[in-house]
């Protein structure tokens, strides 16, 4: 457990290390280069893996307390089978419609930074 910890921290320290290089690539002409637009990037990054890693994991919490809940009410009584099943599937919609929201935030905060908006980088 440790392991794939420092793992996936140096994997991540790895990638932010990595776009500054990158970003900076084209402005290395011999001038003093602005690691601004970088570090806003590799921070971007990182904002949108902990957006979706995050809304990923509560939705699927969510979902599997959902879905115990909904068969131990069917196993107890299985003849209101039809409203638990109608009920359940409209919780598990809302539900999923969380983790959609969490990628919409992560797209826009990778290819419309607002953020270098902001700054005035873009």
């Amino acid at each position: 457990m440790r392991r794939n910890l420092a793992v996936g921290l140096l994997g991540m320290f790895g990638v932010l290390l990595t776009s500054t290089f990158a970003a900076a690539a084209e402005a290395a002409t011999g001038s003093a280069v602005d690691y601004t637009k970088a570090i806003v990037i590799g921070c971007s990054l990182l904002a949108v893996g902990l957006a979706m890693g995050l809304g990923t994991i509560g939705t699927g919490v969510g979902m599997g307390h959902g879905l115990s809940g909904a068969t131990n009410a069917v196993g107890r009584n299985p003849e209101a089978q039809g409203k638990v099943l109608l009920t359940m599937m409209v919780g598990l919609a809302m539900i999923e419609s969380l983790a959609i929201y969490a990628l919409v935030i992560a797209l826009v905060v990778l290819y419309a930074n607002p953020l270098l908006k902001v700054i005035g980088l873009s």
